[in-house]
């Protein structure tokens, strides 16, 4: 059994942090996400896989390599543009050949994995196993009908919606999912859709086995998911202390500060992690925050929030919460006169002033 791993999209929800990086290398909990596909895939014991990319297709190569740290061997896949699922599943046809294969959303994140799930395709050997779970917007996902335990249909982000169960990141297929992305034709939106492919594997009588997962999962694709995200996975961690603390410092809670970080006359309440060659001085970092690598931060209060590496959050005089930092940023407080909010951003930016 083979993976395909999709990262070719803009992410156009993260923007303007995704003008300059992909959003599938964005850090949840200290780690990029994707790594979390690549993670559950090897526990899975998936060793062949092909990653789909496009624009940010040296970041992604550089970021994993060959796939060796986690035993595996990776295949990169160029889009030539964002044209759906399906698309991508077409172009990968000469890598994947007849094997079967799960196909994982690069910005997608299964707490549980997928160990169990694999297994579970391999045992019922259906044509098509599809993920579902039930979610208070389904208009912003592909959305199943179920009927007596059965797919009878399905849509991409209808305005409608006939049920509560999403498609979830994660499918399952064997080969002839390809007879199904030759077959449709591109969606109002101009892609090729997966939920259209598989929409004709049912129309003609394929098997589609649906599964409704009781774990947590999430679509990191905005900006409140990808804090959630941040919250549920540093729950989940366990305290270690690599870098320096020093006495007039307090660590409360679950806190990792990694190799090389120094936090002096500073509190840290947990879950938080404080990256390597940090420095957080005369600071307060609050719960479910995460600071990326080579970051500082002085005579400031964080809280909630996500802060990519080599940024400097320094005397703002107020506490930042429900945030993502982009990387090599810089937020101060200016004592320049006259006194007045002086900014620049780059676009699609948004910033909540108080």
């Amino acid at each position: 059994m083979k993976a395909l791993i999709l990262s070719g999209g803009r992410g156009t929800r993260l923007r303007p942090i995704t003008h300059t990086s992909a959003k599938q290398l964005v850090p949840i909990a200290n780690k990029p996400i994707l790594f979390y596909a690549l993670e559950a895939i090897a526990e899975a014991q998936i060793r062949e896989v092909g990653i789909v990319v496009g624009e940010t297709k040296l970041e992604i190569q550089e970021a994993v390599g060959d796939g060796g740290r986690w035993g595996l061997r990776v295949s990169y896949i160029e889009q030539e543009a964002p044209l759906g699922l399906a698309h991508a599943v077409k172009i990968a046809g000469v890598f994947l050949g007849d094997d079967p294969f799960v196909m994982y959303l690069g910005d997608n994140l299964v707490k549980d994995g997928i160990r169990s799930l694999v297994a579970e395709f391999k045992q019922l050997q259906p044509n098509s196993q599809i993920l579902l779970a039930k979610v208070r917007d389904p208009q912003r996902f592909g959305v199943a009908e179920l009927r007596n335990g059965r797919v009878v249909s399905l849509e991409e982000k209808p305005p409608n919606p006939k049920s509560d169960l999403a498609l979830v990141g994660v499918y399952m297929f064997d080969k002839t999912i390809f007879e199904a992305v030759h077959a449709i034709k591109p969606s109002s939106r101009g892609e090729l859709e997966i939920t259209d492919a598989i929409q004709y594997l049912i129309d003609k009588g394929y098997r589609v086995h649906p599964h409704v997962i009781s774990g947590w999962w999430k679509d990191t694709g905005k900006l409140e998911d990808m804090l959630e995200a941040n919250r549920i996975m540093l729950e989940a961690i366990t305290s270690r202390v690599e870098g320096e603390v020093d006495e007039a410092s307090q660590i409360i809670g679950k806190v990792i500060v990694e190799e090389g970080a120094n936090i002096v006359a500073s509190a840290i309440r947990g879950p938080v992690i404080i990256g390597k060659r940090c420095r957080i001085i005369n600071s307060y970092i609050g719960p479910f925050t995460s600071i990326y690598h080579d970051t500082l931060v002085q005579n400031s209060e964080i809280e909630h929030s996500i802060i990519l590496d080599h940024s400097r959050i320094t005397d703002i005089g107020g506490r930042l919460e429900d945030s993502l930092i982009g990387k090599s940023v810089e937020v101060f407080r200016s004592d320049g006169k006259p006194r007045a909010y002086r900014l620049m951003l780059g676009d699609s930016s948004q910033v909540g002033l108080v």
